[in-house]
């Protein structure tokens, strides 16, 4: 008789023990059914013991141990240890998270053998300036774990330096896991990537692939089928057994951090899963996140920069900083932008005019009585989505028709507020009626390949003025646009998150780069209410590195990070008054004078302080040293899991939290 330690899918840290008849250590890493409460459950094997601490009489049989895969490899779980201690989270959550759907299920489909897509031709690739040949030359996978920020302008060809390296990995027999922030961002480097390499087997692998393709992919790169994975952030966990490098595409983007579940960075976890494997890591990025520069500046990663265009004939786009409140504006758009349009569309060239706010108008309200059109279930407003004739929450999905009169004073004249995608569509298909006016926004690109034929269209000159939102504000090519305008950048100037001003410069300098980068000369508008901010005049220089010394020194004086290390605590209940007793208990304990080194901030509510009917409180914990706060939040965690709660109450730690 022997038993089986096995991690369950439960935000439980504990493991359950199973008795077997017979096991052996090479079972460890495959699959099993086991009883749990009163149905069963799917699980891990973790260790097979000869003994459990518990008496074997009270151990429940384990029902059936699948073989139908390989164990999961080591390397496998050394990370889902990292990931589990250094975010906080459950092992068994960790593991299970990281499986696809597929093989979760008691009842699993019929399935097809993995196979990795494979071309037939492979396309030539286009000779490397000089700054990519060192950039390439600079990345030694001989030299076992590095740590490389390639940073590089908008345009400077990143995307070549990537696949000059997936090559070179390739020939040395590895296989490569390229991650990309959003699943929109897939199309078109995979279409390069598999052009490229047509022999290499190309997997994709993001939420919005259907979950028998999703398992066949994932089996593809488990069995070492498929050399190359592309994907979404939960991808950093799928086991290869011959990965040689890891790039990370737009490493500054926030989609790489995991909001529910298990709340993880794919970019950090990225940079552990090549220390352990001694294998080298690419983060690239125009505007990297300042934690990642401040690591280049201290020579932790070492800094790979390309300062020009790849194409000869391209450069960078002229910036210009439009003064709003010198200019009447229609519609939420200046004369100079009007005009700008105008000579664009007579030269057969493409705008992009970007307002990074969906719908029509961001509120409804009633001007006699002050009616806006709020969210019942959160602290949001309702968005107007004219085309749909709904009101809808984009917190927590909540909609409502449009109604006819005010539900508070019954006055029929209720107005739109502001200005969303939809309503500057409409006008701008208005002022200029011979003009193809296409919207780009998760409105109107719902699905990947709704996105596909939307660029199709782009690419295909169907389009003379887009309208879009972040949709469109990275990573791709569009030769002939050569104007971008860019509307309601003041909102997250003066913005309570100290991460705004980052934020903002990094949107704006990744939708300035969509201009110009062909032949045609491109230019820049941004309008503002405050054209002397400093970081405008970063923009206009195309100063990254300026900007970023800048905001390091105003972070260093008011000890944020990369100075300070933060984990937050977080209560969610029908009431906020028991989220807050939660917290403040939380708050109290006495291990807390124990670690020195640990400061607890005040609970207060979160900036959405209500979400889908519960209310929303939070707790800071903070330190200057990674090392104390890690040391402490086991034993906080541990703690707090004894606090008698209300049953409806849900906590959870965040562990580097970008969201406040």
């Amino acid at each position: 008789m022997r038993v089986l330690r096995v991690a369950l899918d439960l935000p439980l840290h504990r493991l359950f023990d199973y008795v077997v008849e017979s096991a052996s250590p090479d079972d460890i890493g495959l699959r099993v059914r086991v009883p749990f409460g009163r149905g069963e459950k799917l699980g891990v094997i973790v260790e097979v013991l000869a003994e459990s601490d518990w008496p074997l009489e009270q151990l429940k049989p384990a029902i059936e141990i699948l073989r139908d895969l390989l164990p999961l490899p080591a390397d496998f779980f050394r990370l889902c240890q990292f990931a589990s201690a250094y975010y906080q989270a459950a092992l068994g959550e960790v593991i299970m998270q990281a499986l696809p759907v597929g093989l979760k299920r008691l009842d699993p489909p019929t399935r097809r053998n993995a196979r990795a897509s494979r071309p037939s031709v492979a396309l030539a690739p286009p000779a490397l300036t000089q700054e990519q040949t060192i950039a390439v030359a600079a990345v030694d996978p001989a030299a076992g774990f590095s740590a490389h920020l390639l940073h590089g302008v908008t345009g400077s060809g990143k995307t070549e330096v990537y696949l000059r390296l997936v090559e070179r990995a390739l020939a040395d027999g590895k296989q490569v896991l390229l991650l990309v922030p959003e699943i929109n961002l897939t199309p078109q480097l995979e279409g390069r990537v598999r052009s490229r390499f047509p022999d290499a087997g190309v997997v994709s692998l993001h939420s919005e692939l259907a979950e028998a393709a999703r398992e066949r992919n994932w089996r593809a790169a488990f069995s070492g089928e498929a050399s190359i994975v592309l994907g979404t952030r939960l991808s950093i966990f799928t086991p290869m057994p011959r990965l040689g490098l890891i790039v990370v595409d737009e490493e500054h983007d926030a989609s790489f951090k995991q909001q529910d579940g298990m709340r993880y960075s794919a970019r950090d976890v990225a940079v552990f899963r090549a220390h352990q494997l001694g294998i080298p890591v690419l983060l690239g990025s125009a505007t990297p996140s300042l934690e990642t520069w401040a690591n280049a500046q201290s020579k932790r990663y070492n800094l790979i920069t390309l300062l020009e265009r790849a194409n000869p004939e391209a450069s960078l786009p002229a910036i210009h900083i439009l003064d709003t409140r010198k200019m009447v504006l229609q519609e939420g758009v200046g004369a100079p932008l009007v005009a700008a349009i105008k000579e664009r569309l007579a030269r057969g060239e493409q705008s992009l005019v970007f307002l990074n706010r969906r719908g029509y108008s961001p509120v409804l309200a009633c001007p006699a009585c002050g009616w806006v059109s709020r969210c019942t279930r959160c602290a949001a407003n309702m968005v107007l989505h004219l085309a749909d004739k709904r009101l809808r929450c984009h917190h927590c999905g909540c909609e409502h028709r449009i109604p006819k009169a005010c539900p508070t004073c019954g006055n029929q004249d209720i107005h739109p507020f502001g200005r969303g995608t939809q309503r500057l569509e409409g006008w701008l298909q208005e002022t200029f009626p011979e003009a193809r006016v296409l919207r780009v926004d998760r409105d109107s690109v719902k699905s990947r390949k709704q996105w596909e034929v939307m660029l199709d269209r782009i690419h295909g000159g169907e389009a003379d003025i887009l309208v879009g939102t972040q949709m469109l504000a990275k990573g791709h090519d569009f030769p002939k646009l050569t104007l971008v305008g860019v509307l309601g950048a003041d909102s997250a100037l003066f913005a309570a998150d100290w991460r705004a001003p980052e934020r903002l410069f990094a949107q704006l300098m990744q939708v300035a780069g969509r201009a110009g980068r062909a032949e045609l000369k491109g230019e820049v508008q941004i309008q503002t209410q405050y054209p002397d901010h400093p970081l405008f005049a970063s923009l206009v220089k195309h100063d990254y590195p300026g900007f970023a010394a800048e905001q390091l020194k105003e972070r260093e004086q008011a000890g944020f990070p990369p100075y300070a290390f933060q984990a937050v605590l977080r209560a969610e209940a029908p009431e906020m008054a028991d989220a807050i007793a939660f917290l403040k208990t939380a708050a109290a304990m006495p291990l807390i004078g124990e670690h020195e080194n640990i400061m607890i901030y005040d609970p207060v509510p979160m900036k959405l302080a209500r979400l889908a009917n519960l209310e929303r409180g939070q707790l800071l914990a903070e330190s200057y040293s990674r090392p104390a706060l890690q040391a402490f939040l086991p034993l906080w965690r541990e703690a707090i899991e004894g606090i008698k709660s209300p049953s409806k109450l849900r906590w959870h730690i965040e562990v580097d939290p970008l969201e406040f």
